[in-house]
């Protein structure tokens, strides 16, 4: 299938990907997984998006991978549609795994519900560096719904403070619209990160991609914590010819 290269989230660093990786790479796969400009425990919060596609063209280039499945969670889905702007030629499959697929001329924040991004503006304008964290209530019962108790707490320890500038910038997608790469979309039926119904991920970002994929599969937003096994066999689903 290719190299897979897998781009985080929000709040997360290519780390959290360890465990999908693992099952991924024993089933043969060759499997990457970077850390975007701005996140990471010592990182420079002071990124914007832009910064963020570089570095992850950049990691790309620089390992000069080819015939590569891109796959991005969450905010990593408007990543990965700009890095497809970006070096097309590299990419044989994009793959969203719950990932925002944005509007074009809309930023992440344009795609939420108004509370939700006021919510974190006030957060980011309060903060020392422009950065925003969930609250544990909100990680628990919305992101890792599927979770025990241990688990929420433990994966709650791995999440980093989040760069908001790159959450706000709003994006020329006119030309990852027009481009003719294959995409998938992985769609985690209890998924309520994004409140279901009028700004649910499937069909509301999936329904943008023209023809695509869909794989489902049973799991919240956090999946990758939660159900790493599944959620690999689920990226080979989505990734293979």
């Amino acid at each position: 299938m290719g190299t897979i290269v897998l781009v985080h989230g929000s709040w997360h660093d290519g780390a959290a990907w360890d465990a999908t990786r693992k099952h991924l790479e024993r089933e043969g796969h060759r499997t990457l997984a970077p850390t975007m400009a701005g996140h990471g425990k010592t990182a420079n919060k002071k990124v914007n998006h832009a910064d963020c596609t570089r570095s992850i063209v950049e990691f790309i280039v620089e390992n000069n991978l080819r015939d590569i499945v891109l796959t991005g969670h969450s905010f990593g889905g408007t990543v990965v549609c700009k890095v497809a702007e970006a070096i097309p030629e590299r990419v044989r499959r994009i793959v969203f795994a719950n990932g925002f697929v944005l509007r074009d001329g809309h930023s992440l924040t344009d795609e939420v519900p108004p509370q939700t991004a006021a919510a974190f503006s006030e957060m980011a304008r309060t903060s020392a560096d422009n950065t925003t964290m969930l609250p544990f209530p909100v990680w628990r019962d919305t992101f890792v719904n599927d979770a025990d108790l241990e688990m929420a707490k433990w994966s709650y320890e791995q999440l980093l403070l989040e760069p908001f500038q790159p959450s706000t910038d709003k994006l020329d997608l006119k030309r990852f619209y027009s481009l003719s790469i294959p995409r998938s979309y992985i769609n985690c039926t209890e998924d309520i990160a994004l409140p279901p119904e009028e700004y649910g991920w499937h069909p509301r970002m999936s329904g943008r991609l023209g023809m695509y994929r869909l794989v489902q599969m049973p799991g919240g937003h956090e999946v990758l914590y939660t159900n790493p096994e599944l959620l690999a066999r689920k990226i080979i689903e989505a990734g293979r010819d």
